[in-house]
Order: C-alpha cells, then structure tokens, then sequence
C-alpha cells in the first residue's frame, strides 16, 4: 500500500513540474502535507478474560477470549511485561531462564493475590504464557499469567469450569487442599485421597514452604530441609511448641513441584501433617490436646 502510494506522489510532482503551473493552494512540496503514519503498537493481551484450551504459547492467531462465565479451561489473571537484559533476548525466555523464573515470580504474587491464598494451596495450576517467537522480535515482550483447576493432587487433569477463579481459595472453599487419606506403600504416598475432614482421615494440609534458590538435584540429594520446614509449619497451625518434640507428635507429607516446574522457579512446596490414629477434625488451632506428643 505504501508504494503505490508513494508512486502516485512522485508521478504527480513529475507532471506538475513538466507543467510549469502551480495551481492554487499547492507549495510544490507533497510530502509535508500527508500526516504522519501512527506508531505500530504490538499486541498485548488483556487480562480477566478466559481460554477454551490452554496455551503453551501466545499465538496471536490463536487469541480468541472468552466470557469467565461459558465453560472454559484457563483464566488469564494478569498480564505483565519483562524489561531490562530478559527483554533484551533475541526470543521469549527458555524454560528454566532467569527471565522465566522473573515472569514466574510475578505471576505468583499477583495470581495470588487475586484468589485470595498461595494458589498452590488449591487444586489449581499455573502457566506462564509468553507471546511467539516473531511476535517477541516485534516488540511483544508481554507474559500472560493463566490459572487453571485441575481434579487433584495426583490427578492434574485440567477441569472444565464456568465461573472465575477470582477469590476462588477463599474460607471455606471447595478448591482448597484439606484432610486426606494417604495410600501408602512401604513409606511412599502413592496416592492422596481427599475427604471431609469430619470424616475419617490420616492427613491435613498444612501450608507452602517456598525454597531458596537452589538446584533440584540439591533438594532431591536432601529431603529432610522440607520434612523440618513442614513440622514448623505444622506447629504453626495446630499450635504446638515448634520443638524438638515436633518429631514426635506428626509425621510429614511433602508434595513438590517436577524439575522444570522447579528450574521455572516454582519452589512451593505443599506440607500435609501425618498421624497414625483416625481423625475426624482439623487439628488446625487444635493445640497439644489435639497433637499430643506419642
């Protein structure tokens, strides 16, 4: 479009000056009449809005919102943009990057904010979302924070859902990790089961612990770091002395993110407490009477 334009202008001047008459009104000079083109803005996508599916990248191609309140399998919570070196790569940040784990850190304050609670306290999942790699050298250095339901903690089968996740750990909700009854098998959880917890269970979820910076072959080479994060985050909820007794009161159940979750800069890890009688309340607040030391 541009050069037909552009054609047209040269050959217009080209007859006027052959002419050697100005009509009324022109200077003889065409281009500092035609206002200036806008500046191209790229694409940024917008932020309360749903996705039939979920994306692994934002494709513009793909973009096709909808209503939170029509049945939908992601949630776009908040959108952020990366500045400064992360923004300065030749394409959107590789899993694992310190650009990903800066978008990943930003969707997890902001993602938490918006339901009210750490989300890896509830049955949901989060996916950092960057724009292609075209659409990246454009200038397109957005981050989509997209939350999901999945059906459980072994189970991470993304759920179909018709309203937003907004405020969605609130009290009492049903999203929210609560009492369980662990399959074991020879000292391994293979399975969670979750029930009320009026009902007979082993287990209560009791908190994150978020890790410091280190490798995962770090954290798998030594596991008892998170056992002793997770009976001070017991003692905390139940209101016991965070003590040496601790080890004697509750046993612990910790559920971790996979390696790239982990290289991505996830590092919540969820902690359930663990007793060998039968409950039928949640210890929480419950104190010594609740979780006597055995």
């Amino acid at each position: 479009m541009r050069r037909w334009w552009t054609a047209v202008a040269v050959g217009t001047a080209l007859a006027l000056a052959g002419c050697g008459v100005v009509p009324a009104g022109v200077d003889r000079d065409l281009t500092d009449d035609w206002p200036a083109f806008p500046v191209a803005e790229a694409f940024v996508p917008a932020a309360g809005v749903c996705h039939a599916t979920i994306q692994d990248v934002g494709y513009l191609s793909g973009y096709a919102p909808i209503d939170c309140a029509t049945s939908h399998r992601a949630e776009t919570l908040h959108v952020g943009t990366l500045t400064g070196k992360d923004a300065g790569r030749d394409a959107p940040p590789r899993p694992g990057s310190t650009g990903m784990r800066t978008a990943h850190a930003e969707c997890d304050r902001k993602v938490s904010k918006a339901v009210g609670a750490d989300w890896r306290s509830g049955r949901l999942g989060l996916s950092v979302v960057f724009p292609s790699e075209p659409a990246w050298s454009g200038g397109a250095h957005w981050f989509r924070c997209d939350l999901f339901e999945v059906d459980g903690l072994d189970d991470v089968t993304v759920t179909a859902r018709t309203a937003s996740l907004r405020d969605a750990l609130a009290p009492g909700s049903p999203l929210a990790l609560g009492c369980f009854n662990p399959k074991v098998s020879k000292d391994d959880v293979e399975q969670m089961r979750p029930v009320a917890c009026t009902a007979k269970h082993h287990a209560e979820f009791v908190g994150i612990h978020p890790f410091p910076d280190l490798t995962y072959a770090q954290f798998q080479r030594d596991s008892t770091q998170a056992h002793k994060a997770c009976r001070s985050l017991i003692a905390t909820y139940v209101k016991v002395p965070n003590n040496s007794d601790m080890q004697y009161r509750a046993g612990t159940i910790i559920y971790h993110p996979a390696e790239e979750q982990w290289d991505d800069g996830d590092r919540g890890v969820q902690c359930f407490l663990w007793v060998d009688r039968t409950l039928t309340r949640s210890l929480k607040g419950a104190g010594s009477k609740g979780l006597p030391i055995n």
